[in-house]
Protein backbone atom coordinates (compact mmCIF):
# COMPACT_ATOMS: atom_id res chain seq x y z
CA UNK A 1 0.00 0.00 0.00
CA UNK A 2 1.41 3.37 -0.99
CA UNK A 3 -1.73 5.30 -1.72
CA UNK A 4 -4.50 6.38 0.62
CA UNK A 5 -7.85 8.06 0.89
CA UNK A 6 -8.16 10.42 3.84
CA UNK A 7 -11.76 11.00 4.86
CA UNK A 8 -13.30 13.68 7.00
CA UNK A 9 -15.85 12.24 9.42
CA UNK A 10 -18.82 14.51 10.17
CA UNK A 11 -20.87 15.15 7.04
CA UNK A 12 -19.01 12.40 5.14
CA UNK A 13 -19.42 9.23 7.23
CA UNK A 14 -21.99 10.40 9.79
CA UNK A 15 -24.69 13.05 9.87
CA UNK A 16 -24.12 16.55 11.19
CA UNK A 17 -26.49 17.25 14.09
CA UNK A 18 -28.41 20.49 14.67
CA UNK A 19 -27.32 22.26 17.86
CA UNK A 20 -30.16 24.50 19.17
CA UNK A 21 -27.69 26.51 21.27
CA UNK A 22 -25.64 27.65 18.27
CA UNK A 23 -28.35 27.16 15.63
CA UNK A 24 -25.77 25.36 13.53
CA UNK A 25 -25.19 21.81 12.35
CA UNK A 26 -22.23 20.34 14.23
CA UNK A 27 -20.55 17.09 15.11
CA UNK A 28 -22.51 14.77 17.40
CA UNK A 29 -21.97 15.60 21.07
CA UNK A 30 -23.47 12.43 22.57
CA UNK A 31 -23.07 8.78 21.49
CA UNK A 32 -26.78 8.45 20.74
CA UNK A 33 -26.45 11.31 18.23
CA UNK A 34 -24.15 9.29 15.99
CA UNK A 35 -26.13 8.53 12.83
CA UNK A 36 -24.20 6.83 10.04
CA UNK A 37 -24.96 8.17 6.57
CA UNK A 38 -26.78 5.58 4.47
CA UNK A 39 -24.74 3.83 1.82
CA UNK A 40 -21.18 4.50 3.00
CA UNK A 41 -20.13 0.86 3.38
CA UNK A 42 -19.99 -0.24 -0.29
CA UNK A 43 -17.84 2.72 -1.43
CA UNK A 44 -15.45 2.25 1.51
CA UNK A 45 -15.11 -1.42 0.63
CA UNK A 46 -14.44 -0.48 -3.01
CA UNK A 47 -11.60 1.81 -1.97
CA UNK A 48 -9.99 -0.92 0.10
CA UNK A 49 -10.39 -3.44 -2.73
CA UNK A 50 -8.74 -0.95 -5.11
CA UNK A 51 -5.67 -0.84 -2.87
CA UNK A 52 -6.24 2.41 -1.02
CA UNK A 53 -5.48 2.61 2.68
CA UNK A 54 -8.33 4.26 4.58
CA UNK A 55 -7.57 7.03 7.07
CA UNK A 56 -9.94 9.29 8.98
CA UNK A 57 -8.86 12.87 9.72
CA UNK A 58 -11.27 14.94 11.78
CA UNK A 59 -11.33 18.16 13.79
CA UNK A 60 -13.26 17.50 17.01
CA UNK A 61 -13.17 20.75 19.00
CA UNK A 62 -16.38 20.34 21.02
CA UNK A 63 -14.58 19.37 24.23
CA UNK A 64 -12.21 22.32 23.84
CA UNK A 65 -15.25 24.56 23.45
CA UNK A 66 -16.99 23.12 26.52
CA UNK A 67 -19.85 21.60 24.55
CA UNK A 68 -19.37 17.97 25.57
CA UNK A 69 -17.04 15.63 27.41
CA UNK A 70 -13.95 13.97 26.04
CA UNK A 71 -15.44 10.61 27.01
CA UNK A 72 -18.50 11.32 24.85
CA UNK A 73 -16.25 12.13 21.89
CA UNK A 74 -14.26 8.95 22.43
CA UNK A 75 -17.41 6.82 22.77
CA UNK A 76 -18.74 8.26 19.50
CA UNK A 77 -15.49 7.16 17.88
CA UNK A 78 -15.72 3.69 19.44
CA UNK A 79 -19.23 3.25 18.08
CA UNK A 80 -18.21 4.33 14.59
CA UNK A 81 -15.17 2.06 14.61
CA UNK A 82 -17.24 -0.90 15.84
CA UNK A 83 -19.87 -0.31 13.14
CA UNK A 84 -17.23 -0.21 10.41
CA UNK A 85 -15.34 -3.27 11.62
CA UNK A 86 -18.41 -5.45 12.06
CA UNK A 87 -19.23 -4.60 8.45
CA UNK A 88 -15.78 -5.48 7.16
CA UNK A 89 -14.32 -1.98 6.81
CA UNK A 90 -11.01 -1.40 8.59
CA UNK A 91 -9.30 1.98 8.73
CA UNK A 92 -5.50 2.08 8.98
CA UNK A 93 -5.62 4.98 11.43
CA UNK A 94 -8.02 7.48 12.95
CA UNK A 95 -6.58 10.95 13.48
CA UNK A 96 -8.46 13.44 15.65
CA UNK A 97 -7.57 17.01 16.56
CA UNK A 98 -9.30 17.91 19.84
CA UNK A 99 -7.99 21.48 20.02
CA UNK A 100 -9.51 24.82 19.10
CA UNK A 101 -7.86 28.26 18.94
CA UNK A 102 -10.82 29.81 20.78
CA UNK A 103 -11.45 26.95 23.18
CA UNK A 104 -12.17 27.30 26.89
CA UNK A 105 -10.82 23.98 28.19
CA UNK A 106 -7.27 24.10 29.59
CA UNK A 107 -4.83 22.01 27.62
CA UNK A 108 -7.04 21.95 24.54
CA UNK A 109 -7.30 25.65 23.74
CA UNK A 110 -5.13 27.86 21.59
CA UNK A 111 -3.07 27.17 18.47
CA UNK A 112 -2.02 23.61 17.65
CA UNK A 113 -0.15 21.98 14.76
CA UNK A 114 -2.74 19.30 13.99
CA UNK A 115 -5.99 21.13 13.23
CA UNK A 116 -7.10 21.06 9.61
CA UNK A 117 -6.35 22.74 7.25
CA UNK A 118 -2.86 21.92 8.52
CA UNK A 119 -1.60 18.72 6.84
CA UNK A 120 -0.10 17.43 10.12
CA UNK A 121 -1.91 14.09 10.23
CA UNK A 122 -1.54 13.41 6.50
CA UNK A 123 2.21 13.92 6.78
CA UNK A 124 2.28 11.70 9.86
CA UNK A 125 0.47 8.99 7.91
CA UNK A 126 2.95 9.40 5.08
CA UNK A 127 5.88 8.81 7.43
CA UNK A 128 4.32 5.93 9.35
CA UNK A 129 2.75 4.07 6.41
CA UNK A 130 5.09 4.89 3.52
CA UNK A 131 2.41 6.72 1.53
CA UNK A 132 2.76 8.49 -1.78
CA UNK A 133 0.61 11.55 -1.13
CA UNK A 134 0.61 12.52 -4.81
CA UNK A 135 -1.37 9.29 -5.43
CA UNK A 136 -3.64 9.89 -2.44
CA UNK A 137 -6.89 11.77 -1.89
CA UNK A 138 -8.57 13.94 0.73
CA UNK A 139 -12.37 13.62 0.77
CA UNK A 140 -14.43 16.06 2.84
CA UNK A 141 -17.32 18.49 2.88
CA UNK A 142 -15.62 21.76 3.84
CA UNK A 143 -12.96 24.16 2.59
CA UNK A 144 -10.68 23.12 5.45
CA UNK A 145 -10.62 19.59 4.02
CA UNK A 146 -9.66 20.86 0.58
CA UNK A 147 -6.87 23.02 1.98
CA UNK A 148 -5.62 20.17 4.15
CA UNK A 149 -5.37 17.90 1.13
CA UNK A 150 -3.73 20.57 -0.98
CA UNK A 151 -1.21 21.38 1.76
CA UNK A 152 -0.19 17.72 1.82
CA UNK A 153 0.03 17.36 -1.96
CA UNK A 154 -3.07 15.16 -2.28
CA UNK A 155 -5.88 15.36 -4.78
CA UNK A 156 -9.18 16.60 -3.36
CA UNK A 157 -12.88 15.81 -3.57
CA UNK A 158 -15.72 17.66 -1.86
CA UNK A 159 -19.04 15.99 -1.11
CA UNK A 160 -21.86 18.52 -1.23
CA UNK A 161 -23.66 18.38 2.11
CA UNK A 162 -26.26 21.09 2.60
CA UNK A 163 -25.69 21.07 6.36
CA UNK A 164 -22.12 22.27 5.90
CA UNK A 165 -22.75 24.68 3.02
CA UNK A 166 -21.65 27.74 5.02
CA UNK A 167 -18.18 26.24 5.45
CA UNK A 168 -17.64 25.45 1.80
CA UNK A 169 -17.29 27.25 -1.50
CA UNK A 170 -14.28 29.54 -1.18
CA UNK A 171 -11.63 26.92 -1.99
CA UNK A 172 -12.35 24.86 -5.10
CA UNK A 173 -11.48 21.15 -4.95
CA UNK A 174 -10.46 19.15 -7.97
CA UNK A 175 -13.85 17.47 -8.00
CA UNK A 176 -17.25 18.16 -6.45
CA UNK A 177 -19.70 15.28 -6.05
CA UNK A 178 -23.00 14.49 -4.38
CA UNK A 179 -22.12 11.47 -2.26
CA UNK A 180 -19.31 9.27 -1.02
CA UNK A 181 -20.26 6.72 -3.68
CA UNK A 182 -19.78 9.41 -6.36
CA UNK A 183 -16.43 10.38 -4.83
CA UNK A 184 -15.24 6.79 -4.95
CA UNK A 185 -16.41 6.43 -8.56
CA UNK A 186 -14.25 9.42 -9.46
CA UNK A 187 -11.21 8.21 -7.52
CA UNK A 188 -11.32 4.74 -9.06
CA UNK A 189 -11.91 6.10 -12.58
CA UNK A 190 -8.80 8.26 -12.24
CA UNK A 191 -6.80 5.38 -10.78
CA UNK A 192 -7.66 3.42 -13.93
CA UNK A 193 -6.70 6.40 -16.08
CA UNK A 194 -10.17 6.90 -17.54
CA UNK A 195 -10.96 10.40 -16.28
CA UNK A 196 -7.97 12.75 -16.24
CA UNK A 197 -10.02 15.94 -15.93
CA UNK A 198 -13.16 17.11 -14.20
CA UNK A 199 -15.68 17.40 -16.99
Amino acid sequence: MNKAVFLDRDGVLNELIFNPATKEFESPHAPEDLHIIDGILPPLRRLAEAGFGLFLVSNQPSYAKGKTTLENIREIHRRLDAFLKVNGVVFCEYYYCYHHPKGVTPGYSGPCPCRKPAPFFLLQAQREHGLDLSRSWMVGDQDSDVLCGRNAGCRTVVIVNERSAAKRGKVPPEFTVGSLADAVDKIIEIKKGNTPHDG
